[in-house]
């Protein structure tokens, strides 16, 4: 009898212990891939049965949530959406989320397990944290500024801190109203319907997601090339350019909107915006130290991330002479997103060097703690700071008396360029207007703010008159807001 009675005890062990190995591997091993299952309405109970945590511009929330009463309890809502939709994002019940709403989506959601009070914590309670905080670097009145200079026209507005990469503004437009989708409701899909349906596009965030031909704006960056190589030495003396410009082993000529473009200096030609000067230069410094250049600029970096992506900003590294030249005065393939070429003035502004922008300043727990800080970081060094002073100089001057007097600003040095960029078969469409810009307080050594923008729908007469009369203002009601004018 005790024979059996042991055996049986050795039974109910084995099985005991397999039935701890199997609940091991269903709870621990395989607890992912069960929880990540679209069959598990628990994890999709769970996280909208509480109120998502707030994104913050300045100490607004620009995000919220409310009560629907439903199984999927606590739905998005956007006090000021479009306002904000090319910062945050949508978080929607039905179609997932976008830009920080999914690149914060563990803090938001309170399932990040750096919110947990313990290490471990989450994953052995099965419990969720309250949703923490995401405070960007969103300046509130820079972004005001930004959305209501562009008026719904089709266009972007980016503006950084040169000596951090703290983005201030950034604005797409026409925008959208991400609350208009956020839950499940039949009205929902006929908004996400409506959206994506729009010849508009308003869904695109043009800021960091479109790349546009940067026009004349360019022009930054071939002075920085021929200023760095050598090639001019003294932006106060002659070229050689003539006008018009033969591009290289083409019978195309290359001309200028703008007088006394022949053999003139390059402080002239970038005041002016002589196309012939720039495409001589570029052909003169050549494909190998264009290429670099841009590149340290920012240019063909397919991994920059604010942490959402950014589309890459390209300047061909195989091209002729004639594409070289066009290339060099922002035209042929060259494209570039306008935090891009706000990066471009941010680089000039800062003495030379490129740093890496950034959208969150910081993530908290819901009871403010930090979580995690973000710390400026250099990413490359653009020019020499030799170059870069004397690029400060021609930006003044071409607002001071070139292009761009629509970006003054009295008491402040303003730099700007301006940039009318042509696109469309035979370049029939209207052109695509820019100007890119920094701004400082006269006597101060740093400038706190740079700015692009591009207007899509402008109207030009002539090469860089739209750039000055359509996005100048813009550049220059940000540059305000920033410095608290």
């Amino acid at each position: 009898m005790i024979r059996y009675i042991r055996h049986a005890a050795v039974l109910c062990l084995l099985m005991l212990v397999a039935l701890l190995v199997n609940a091991t591997r269903v709870q621990v091993v395989n607890s992912d891939s069960y929880a990540a299952n679209p069959a598990n309405r628990r994890t999709v109970l769970l996280r909208y049965g509480q109120p998502r945590g707030n994104v913050y511009a300045g100490a607004t929330a620009v995000t919220g949530s409310k009560d629907t009463g439903g199984s999927l309890r606590y739905q998005r809502t956007y006090p000021n959406g479009p306002l904000y939709a090319p910062v945050t994002g949508y978080a929607s019940q039905t179609y997932g989320s976008t830009l920080l709403e999914n690149a914060a989506d563990g803090i938001l959601s309170g399932t990040d397990p750096r919110l947990a009070a313990f290490p471990l914590w989450n994953a052995i309670a099965r419990e969720q944290n309250p949703g923490g905080q995401v405070r960007s670097t969103i300046l509130p009145a820079a972004q005001q500024a930004a959305f209501s200079g562009l008026g719904g026209s089709k266009g972007a507005v980016a503006a950084v801190e040169p000596a951090t990469g703290r983005i201030l503004a950034l604005v797409s437009s026409p925008s959208y109203d991400p609350g208009s989708f956020a839950g499940t409701s039949r009205s929902d899909v006929a908004a996400w319907q409506r959206l994506t349906s729009s010849a508009d596009q308003p869904l695109l965030n043009r800021a960091i997601r479109q790349t546009y031909p940067p026009g004349s704006a360019f022009k930054v960056v071939t002075a920085a090339a021929g200023l760095d190589s050598g090639r001019i030495t003294d932006i106060n003396a002659a070229t050689t350019s003539p006008d018009p410009y033969p591009l290289p082993n083409t019978a195309t000529q290359l001309t200028n909107e703008a007088g006394g473009c022949a053999n003139a200096t390059l402080l002239y030609a970038f005041q002016v915006s002589c196309n012939t000067v720039f495409a001589e230069l570029g052909d003169d410094v050549g494909l190998s130290r264009m290429v670099s250049t841009a590149q340290a600029f920012g240019f063909n970096d397919k991994n920059l991330g604010i942490p959402s992506r950014v589309s890459e900003s390209v300047f061909d590294t195989d091209m002729n002479a004639a594409q070289l030249a066009l290339s060099s005065i922002g035209q042929y393939d060259t494209r570039a997103t306008p935090l891009q070429m706000a990066m471009v003035a941010a680089a000039v502004a800062d003495g030379g060097q490129v740093m890496r922008p950034y959208l969150i300043d910081r993530e908290t727990r819901a009871n403010g703690s930090a979580v995690a800080v973000t710390r400026p970081k250099a990413l490359r060094r653009a020019m020499s700071s030799h170059t870069a002073s004397l690029l400060q100089q021609m930006m003044v001057n071409v607002v001071t008396q070139g292009t761009g007097t629509n970006a003054r600003i009295p008491g402040v040095d303003v730099g700007g360029k301006t940039g009318t960029a042509q696109h469309g078969v035979g370049n029939a469409g209207t052109p695509y207007a820019w100007f890119i810009s920094w701004a400082r307080p006269k006597g101060s050594g740093t400038a706190p703010v740079a700015v692009a923008v591009v207007v899509e729908d402008a109207a030009a007469n002539r090469a860089d008159i739209s750039g000055g009369g359509n996005a100048a203002p813009i550049a220059q009601a940000v540059m305000r807001a920033v410095l608290g004018l």
